[in-house]
């Protein structure tokens, strides 16, 4: 009968927990002391009033540091919080065109076009046709190019106008 293991625990290994002979220690000054056996570096940890934690555990020997482990975990958490806040996540924002859209409504969705592009989100160009508009699928190709020559400073085409049932789709990414 084998025992069970022990659970895994996330975060580093700390004081009792390690369990290598022999560690690589850096002690709460940041001075590397070198190759010390684990017990004398318990020691050392013990009398700073301090954790020994296990920093890089794959070297040989394992890296450890003598810090106060509850300091280390809430900077650690700090860090992790700070890196999802710089995170942006791209978002595909829709625009709605008819083929005989009106030159003042195409600027108005020329204008929130340009707005999304400086916000990092992709663009979704929808093109409906409606009833006979089907019959003169030309003036989509030819406003769907009016767009792309409009924004070409701004974004690049991600993918090509292309048909799906009644409505033509065009999508726009950020340079």
């Amino acid at each position: 009968m084998k025992s069970a293991l022990p659970v895994q625990k996330d975060g580093p290994r700390i004081n009792e927990e390690i369990r290598a002979r022999e560690v690589q220690l850096i002690d709460s000054s940041g001075d590397n002391k070198g190759a010390i056996d684990i017990q004398t570096a318990l020691g050392l940890a013990e009398a700073a009033g301090l954790d020994l934690v296990e920093i890089a555990p794959n070297s040989n020997p394992p890296v450890c540091k003598i810090l106060d482990y509850g300091k280390y975990k809430y900077q650690a958490q700090k860090k992790a919080a700070e890196a999802r806040k710089k995170q942006k996540v791209v978002e595909v924002k829709e625009i709605k065109l008819r083929p005989m859209i009106d030159d003042h409504d195409y600027d108005v969705k020329m204008r929130s076009m340009r707005r999304f592009f400086e916000e990092g989100d992709k663009v979704k160009i929808t093109l409906r046709f409606r009833g006979r508009e089907m019959a003169h699928q030309e003036l989509g190709f030819k406003l769907l190019d009016r767009v792309k020559s409009d924004v070409g400073p701004l974004a690049k085409v991600e993918s090509e106008p292309r048909f799906e049932g009644r409505q033509m789709i065009m999508v726009l990414a950020p340079r």
